[in-house]
């Protein structure tokens, strides 16, 4: 089973760099306890990684 990882913006980008803010936008993350799931992909891991402050990730099985 291919594993996914949900996402959820826990904390404002409001006063975050711009690029931190069109990272969290790039993940489908617009309001805030909003959630989305995604592969688990190098590149989703990475964006998470990126705004680990901001969001909260959790890995589920498919």
């Amino acid at each position: 089973m291919a594993k996914q990882l949900k996402i959820t913006l826990v904390k404002s980008v409001i006063g975050y760099d711009k690029n931190q803010k069109e990272t969290v936008k790039s993940l489908g993350l617009r309001k805030l306890n909003s959630s989305v799931i995604h592969n688990d992909t190098p590149d989703i891991r990475g964006k998470a990684r990126k705004v680990a402050h901001l969001v909260k990730v959790e890995e589920i099985e498919a």
